[in-house]
């Protein structure tokens, strides 16, 4: 019985090991545009930025790679919600195409726009690679 227990604890630590290293040290990800604390007249130009790693396709498994899902007036999952697909709706935006840039059409007032990246499924990394939260005006 010890010796199970033991080897539960070094596979469990070595796969916390493995996980933290998926991204590089370097690995950022964040909004080009707009900059935090804008206003904005019409549609949101929205562009990301990605530094240390690369942009794959949807249902593409590639090392240190994934895809950007941008979160509207919505906090980024934690927890529970972190084992799962990223939902596809109104605040969370899909780019499985790969795509780096997109065009919001969002309704006056303040939103809050962040980046999660994504893998092959849309399920976020372990541990997962977040931007900082941009607070935005539409006029």
């Amino acid at each position: 019985m010890k010796r199970i227990a033991l080897i539960a604890a070094i596979g469990l630590s070595a796969g916390s090991a493995a996980a933290a290293e998926f991204w590089p040290t370097d690995a950022k990800l964040y909004l080009i545009e707009p900059a935090n604390g804008a206003t904005i007249k019409g549609k949101v130009t929205v562009k990301f930025g990605l530094k240390g790693l690369g942009v794959a396709p949807a249902g593409t498994a590639a090392p240190k790679t994934g895809h950007h899902h941008i979160l509207i007036d919505t906090a980024a999952p934690t927890g529970a919600d972190l084992e799962g697909p990223i939902p596809a709706d109104g605040t969370h935006r899909h780019f499985g195409g790969g795509q780096t840039e997109t065009v919001l059409d969002l309704p006056p007032g303040k939103h809050t726009l962040q980046l999660i990246m994504g893998d092959q499924n849309h399920v976020p990394h372990d541990p997962p690679l977040v931007s900082e939260t941009v607070s935005i005006t539409v006029e």
